[in-house]
């Protein structure tokens, strides 16, 4: 570890791992990059756990766990890398239970359509609707082609910001990225609607309902109530996985190779941390890596 004035940095997850038994682990850009596991990453989550630690993945997908399970084992994720998964997507369905009975508009991918299995309002068209609920753009190019830019949703934006519709946003995410392309996400509609002056209901990181989540899951997990200071959380993204460590009251392990790789390029890990909290006043940096490793 290296000394920064009030707190020390780490770079490799080992020496994290005694003064924080329960890891909140950003997935995407971290755990794997949304085609094939950082092997580095996976190891270090596992011998963290054979160390007696927990680990819960924390993930901005606006899809439900059991959905996602599969996907991270097909990217090569092994199941002993964490004990449980909370994803937006999880959060997302409680936030639209609340609204039993009424009228959604689904704006996203037909991928995303295991989030709105056996909720209890009709899914209806934009005209009929009393809230929406998006969870990315139609089409963002990963499949390939040309892919859709936020700003051409504008225009379906203002309409429903003249309906005043609520806007459920099942996840934060402004990008994301997939074999090392950077797409965007349903945060970045969220974004605009804001801008429009509407009314929006963020489910994922970095508010507290998925934080809180998986404080239960990682108490459960470990059988008993876990203080917040001994819980560590790990990302890449700086409005997501930072802020939302800030929010929270818990330290953070930055992951600078991620979607702000170009932001820190040549840059040591000790300037970032201490720009990191000299900008983010409350931000406790516990370490700053490139990756996650043990």
């Amino acid at each position: 570890m290296s000394h920064n004035k009030s707190f020390l940095v780490a770079g490799a997850a080992r020496e994290l791992s005694a003064a924080f038994p329960a890891w909140l682990c950003d997935v995407w850009g971290v755990v794997h990059d949304g085609r094939q596991v950082y092997p580095a990453a996976a190891e270090a989550l596992t011998r963290h756990r054979e160390r007696g630690g927990c680990v819960v993945l924390i993930t901005n997908a606006p899809r439900p766990h059991h959905v996602i399970v599969p996907q991270m084992r097909s990217f090569g994720v092994p199941d002993s890398a964490y004990d449980a998964v909370v994803s937006s997507g999880d959060v997302t369905r409680e936030l639209v239970r609340r609204r039993a009975g009424s009228n959604v508009f689904h704006l996203g991918p037909g991928e995303d359509a295991s989030l709105l299995q056996g909720l209890p309002v009709n899914w209806t068209s934009l005209d009929q609707a009393d809230a929406v609920l998006c969870t990315g753009l139609n089409n963002d190019g990963r499949d390939g082609g040309e892919g859709e830019v936020p700003e051409d949703y504008r225009p379906v934006l203002a309409q429903m910001h003249k309906k005043q519709l609520p806007f459920i946003c099942a996840n934060p995410d402004r990008v994301v990225g997939i074999g090392g392309i950077l797409y965007p996400c349903a945060g970045a509609l969220a974004d605009i609607y804001t801008e429009l002056g509407g009314q929006v209901e963020m489910a994922g990181k970095p508010y507290a309902p998925i934080y809180q989540l998986a404080l239960e899951r990682a108490g459960d997990i470990m059988k008993r109530e876990i203080m917040r200071s001994r819980v560590l959380a790990i990302g890449d993204g700086m409005p997501t996985d930072v802020e939302g460590a800030r929010a929270n009251d818990l330290a953070i392990h930055f992951i600078t190779g991620g979607i702000h790789a170009e932001d820190h390029q040549g840059t040591d890990a000790q300037t970032i941390a201490a720009d990191l909290a000299a900008s983010m006043p409350g931000l406790q940096v516990a370490g700053v890596a490139a990756g996650l490793v043990w």
